[in-house]
């Protein structure tokens, strides 16, 4: 018995699905309801490609509204930003935001769906204050006026401010690896409210969701989770890692320092790592976005090395490894449950 062979259009098939799904559900109710109808009688496949889009918007309803919510409030700095006289009286203050907010937020999303893009208004926010700024996926080597050297993991972005009395940095988001050079003046990089401070040394600084983590290659580092004199502080050795989040440090780890910037080759390393992370750093190479449904999921496991290079193929890999389920919609977006 032979196994039917795939369509060679399916993939534009489920494509079209989505875009009628989209089309539905931002339209008025009845609109062009005719049409759909007739879209739906074409193919055999076309019913059965409509519901399976149907049933992941249903699973993706919940953390697109969180999505929607946790960037209004960046798209609006944004907006004002660009034209202050005229959008800040419109979109400024919280009597502002409603339901018809929301809806233009929603508008604004699916909008960047059809155009094959995705909506990342905190990216764009965040570029305006960057000196340097690495695309998804792309890895930028660059050397500072003080002849330090430094590697910009993938979409990352950050600012460098020099003066007559230390070198700072701040990591606006993603990663950079550090080689100093000592020059007497202290160089100091910033991160969610946290600092790692240094005369001369190799030094990862890595901003991810829920922690921003410090890892050294060479040399020493003080690392605290506060920018004020008098915090505590850990000093990290070669070989050593400290995470913190919310004003708290982490107690300090031994790690594998050159798997921990295996990145810089255009390998992402992980050990006994959970999948929720791994997502989120293979989603630096992804040109759109990467959104886990399964919380239980995003705490299973993961161990191995993978090339940044091809995200489909390590979702394949970890597809294989963990038995889940994905979808790409249009694109732009992958949707993992």
């Amino acid at each position: 018995m032979t196994t039917p062979r795939p369509h060679a259009d399916d993939h534009a098939q489920e494509q079209e699905a989505w875009r009628w799904l989209l089309q539905r559900h931002a339209a008025e109710p009845g609109s062009d309801e005719r049409a759909f109808q007739r879209w739906l009688a074409a193919d055999p496949r076309h019913p059965q490609l409509y519901a399976r889009a149907e049933a992941v918007w249903r699973l993706s309803a919940g953390p697109a509204a969180r999505l929607a919510q946790e960037e209004s409030a960046v798209l609006a700095e944004y907006l004002a930003r660009m034209d202050a006289p005229r959008r800040t009286r419109r979109l400024s203050g919280p009597a502002r935001r409603g339901p018809t907010w929301a809806l233009a937020t929603a508008a604004c999303l699916l909008l960047a769906l059809w155009t094959g893009g995705w909506w990342q208004p905190a990216r764009w926010l965040g570029d305006l204050r960057a000196d340097h700024v690495s695309a998804p996926g792309e890895i930028r080597a660059l050397t500072l006026a003080d002849g330090s050297q430094l590697v910009l993991d993938g979409d990352s972005a950050l600012a460098v401010h020099f003066d007559g009395r230390e070198r700072r940095i701040e990591l606006l988001r993603g990663a950079a690896s550090f080689k100093v050079v000592r020059n007497g003046l202290p160089f100091v990089v910033r991160a969610e409210g946290g600092e790692a401070r240094v005369l001369g040394t190799e030094f990862e600084v890595r901003r991810l969701r829920l922690e921003t983590r410090v890892t050294v290659a060479a040399g020493q580092v003080a690392v605290r989770a506060g920018e004020t004199d008098g915090m505590p502080e850990t000093v990290l050795h070669a070989g050593q890692r400290v995470a913190f989040a919310n004003g708290r440090l982490e107690a300090s780890e031994t790690v594998d320092s050159s798997a921990a910037l295996a990145w810089r080759q255009g390998w992402l390393a992980f050990y006994h790592a959970p999948l929720g992370e791994v997502l989120e750093r293979l989603g630096d190479y992804y040109p759109g976005r990467i959104i886990l449904l399964d919380a239980e999921l995003a705490a299973r496991r993961v161990t191995g090395s993978f090339p940044s290079a091809d995200p489909h193929a390590v979702l394949n890999a970890l597809q294989a490894l963990l038995g889940f389920r994905q979808r790409e919609l249009l694109g732009r977006v992958i949707v993992i449950h």
